[in-house]
C-alpha cells in the first residue's frame, strides 16, 4: 500500500468525533474514528488527545499501560499516512507545486535493499522510521549517539558492513554521531570547503605562474587536475572502501564508519558530504610531501594548485550531486553517484567522473548484484 506524507497542520485539524486522528512517535498517523465507542476507558480519553501524539500517554502507567496488542490493533486498518518532519514539509510536502509524495510500504522500494533501479528522488529523502528499524534490522538506533552503539554493539564484520551500506534518512538535520562536545567536529557545511582552501590554493598557483612560464605553469596545474581524478578514485576505493581488509573487531569497524561508513548509512546528510578541514590535512600531506620531493619548488607549487583545485570542486560537487537540482547535463552524472549508494556500493567509485571506473572495469551496469 501506499501512505501520504502528512503535515502536523493538517494533522492537527482532525480533532473532533467526526474525525480523530493521533500520533505515535510523533511519526504515524492513525485514524481511530471507529474506534472511540469501542475504547475500554471511553471515547472521552481518546477526544482529549485528538490531533496530538499519543506515545507518552499510552506507555504511562499511572493512567494505564497499554498491552502489546493495543498497538498491533492500531496497525491493523487504522493507519492513514506518516507525519511529516518539518525537513519534508518543505523538501517534499510542498514539492514545487507538485501532488504529495507518498510513501510506498512493499518490499520492492524498500530503501534498505539494493534496487536494480534507483528509487525515485523524492524518496531518498523520506525519513526513516526508527522504532521499525531497529527491531526488523538490530543494527544502530537513530534515536541514540551511534559511535558508541558501534563500539560497543558487538557486530560481526559482516553484519556490519551489511548494514551500514544500506541506506537511512535521519529527516530532522543530522543523526548524533558523538553526542556529546564533540559533536560538531562531525559537521560540515559544504561552503567551508571552498572558504578555507581556495585561498591558499590559489597562492599555491600564484607562486607557480609568476616565477616559471605561463605554458609550464598551466601544463602542471592541469596536470595536477587530472592526477586528482585518480587520487579522487583511488581514495574512494581503496581507502574509503577498505571493507574486505577490515579487521573484524569494533575498533576498526568504528574508524570505517567514522570515515566513510556514516556517509553510507545516512547518504542524504548534508553535513556529513565533505571533508572535514582537519582530516583533509590528513589525507593531503603525504601528497603534499611527494610533489615537493619530486619537482622543484616552483613546479610543483602549480601541480599542487592543480590537484588540490581538484578536490575542491569534488567535494562541492559531491554535495550537489546530494542535494541540488542540476541541470540535465548533470543528470547522469548525480545518477550515477546515487546508484553507488543505493544500488551497488562496490562499483562505482568515481564522482566527478566515471572515467576510471571505465577504466578499471568498476564502472555500475544494469545489474544491481555485487562482486564475487
Amino acid at each position: 500500500m501506499s501512505l501520504p506524507l502528512l503535515s502536523a497542520t493538517e494533522v492537527a485539524t482532525h480533532n473532533n468525533e467526526k474525525s480523530c486522528w493521533v500520533t505515535l512517535y510523533s511519526r504515524k498517523v492513525y485514524d481511530v474514528t471507529d474506534f472511540l465507542d469501542e475504547h475500554p476507558g471511553g471515547g472521552d480519553l481518546i477526544r482529549e488527545h485528538a490531533g496530538q501524539d499519543v506515545t507518552k500517554i499510552m506507555a504511562d502507567t499511572l493512567s494505564h499501560e497499554h498491552s502489546e496488542s493495543a498497538y498491533e490493533m492500531l496497525e491493523d486498518g487504522m493507519l492513514v499516512g506518516y507525519l511529516a518532519t518539518p525537513e519534508e514539509e518543505k523538501e517534499l510536502l510542498n514539492n514545487r507545486g507538485k501532488t504529495p509524495v507518498e510513501v510506498r510500504m512493499t518490499e520492492d522500494v524498500d530503501l534498505y535493499e539494493f534496487h536494480d533501479q534507483l528509487p525515485p528522488e523524492e524518496k531518498l529523502s523520506v525519513q526513516t522510521d526508527y522504532e521499525t528499524d531497529v527491531k526488523k534490522h538490530h543494527f544502530l538506533d537513530l534515536n541514540k549517539p551511534l559511535l558508541m552503539q558501534i563500539l560497543r554493539g558487538n557486530f560481526s564484520k559482516d553484519f556490519y558492513l551489511d548494514q551500514v551500506h544500506r541506506p537511512r534518512h535521519y529527516g530532522k538535520g543530522s543523526a548524533p554521531l558523538f553526542g556529546n562536545f564533540l559533536e560538531p567536529l562531525s559537521l560540515t557545511p559544504w561552503w567551508v570547503v571552498p572558504m578555507i582552501w581556495l585561498p591558499p590554493n590559489f597562492a599555491f598557483f600564484y607562486v607557480g605562474f609568476v616565477n616559471q612560464s605561463a605554458l609550464t605553469a598551466l601544463s602542471l596545474w592541469a596536470f595536477g587536475i587530472f592526477v586528482w581524478t585518480l587520487v579522487e578514485y583511488s581514495l574512494h576505493r581503496f581507502i574509503f572502501h577498505l571493507d574486505g581488509y577490515l579487521p573484524d573487531h569494533p575498533i576498526a569497524l568504528a574508524l570505517h564508519f567514522l570515515l566513510h561508513g556514516i556517509h553510507h548509512y545516512l547518504p542524504m546528510d548534508g553535513y556529513r558530504l565533505v571533508l572535514p578541514p582537519t582530516l583533509f590535512i590528513l589525507l593531503s600531506y603525504p601528497f603534499y610531501r611527494v610533489v615537493f620531493g619530486l619537482l622543484p619548488f616552483y613546479m610543483a607549487c602549480s601541480g599542487f594548485a592543480g590537484g588540490t583545485l581538484g578536490y575542491i570542486c569534488y567535494d562541492v560537487t559531491h554535495y550537489v550531486l546530494h542535494h541540488t537540482k542540476l541541470p540535465k547535463f548533470f543528470d547522469e552524472l548525480k545518477t550515477y553517484h546515487l546508484e553507488h549508494h543505493y544500488k551497488n556500493y562496490e562499483m562505482g567509485f568515481g564522482v566527478t567522473s566515471k572515467f576510471w571506473d571505465v577504466i578499471f572495469g568498476t564502472e555500475i551496469t544494469s545489474t544491481f548484484e555485487k562482486r564475487a
